[in-house]
């Protein structure tokens, strides 16, 4: 077997500043292109000749995008709004559940005792009404008689029992809120006074009733016959 030589072995092994130099050489030749075109060549050409295109189509699909986007949205929102209140339900405890339940019933309450009241209201008005119309169909069908007790008690004397059933009559009326009126001396009121004759009188300011033909009768406000009168009248 050779003795091993040291500085043989040594001197065998290639120079390292020519190694670097082969290997950087080797590096850049297998990247070039076969054809002798520069890579920068290859990324310059399609970015030069796609700028206006790529910046119309980058401009109109986003448009359309947005639109997708935006019934997207609006669909989740409803979908979310719906399952939020399902799962809101969802979630109620028994106890929530109950105050929920008392709480429509309370609020349908509410609504038909509005309803009940406005109800009574109008049939409280409407039985008002009728018993006013009753009142007025007794109290026209006996004017006549009330008419001739007045001239009576007016002209005559009347004995002790014929006063009794006046009075009686009277009572009642009033039982029922009919007001007698119509006198000698009051100022007259075309709204209440029929006057039947104006005679002049020397005496007189303004024009007052002088004969009471005929007395008025009224249920409230409401004048059911008014009093036909004579009426003085101040000389022009």
């Amino acid at each position: 077997m050779a003795e091993f030589n040291k500085d043989d072995y040594l001197n065998d092994l290639p120079d390292a500043d020519d190694f670097a130099d082969k290997t950087a050489a080797s590096a850049s030749a297998g990247s070039a292109p076969a054809d002798g075109t520069t890579p920068a060549d290859d990324q310059a050409v399609p970015g030069a000749g796609d700028a206006g295109n790529g910046s119309d189509a980058g401009e109109s699909a986003p448009a359309d995008g947005d639109a997708q986007t935006a019934q997207d949205a609006a669909a989740g929102t409803d979908s979310g709004d719906q399952s939020q209140s399902e799962s809101a339900e969802d979630t109620l405890t028994p106890l929530g559940k109950a105050k929920q339940e008392a709480a429509e019933y309370l609020e349908a309450l509410q609504r038909e005792r509005a309803e009940f009241i406005n109800y009574r209201n109008r049939a409280a008005k409407e039985q008002e009404r009728f018993r006013q119309h009753g009142i007025i169909d007794v109290l026209t069908a006996l004017l006549p008689a009330l008419d001739d007790i007045d001239r009576i008690r007016e002209h005559s004397e009347m004995d002790d029992s014929f006063k009794a059933v006046s009075a009686k009559i009277d009572k009642a009326f009033e039982k029922f809120g009919v007001e007698k009126f119509g006198e000698k001396g009051e100022d007259f009121d075309p709204t209440k006074h029929d006057a039947i004759l104006h005679k002049p009188d020397p005496t007189a300011e303004k024009e007052v009733v002088d004969t009471v033909v005929e007395a008025g009768y009224r249920i409230g406000d409401r004048v059911i016959r008014a009093a036909r009168v004579v009426v003085a009248s101040p000389q022009a």
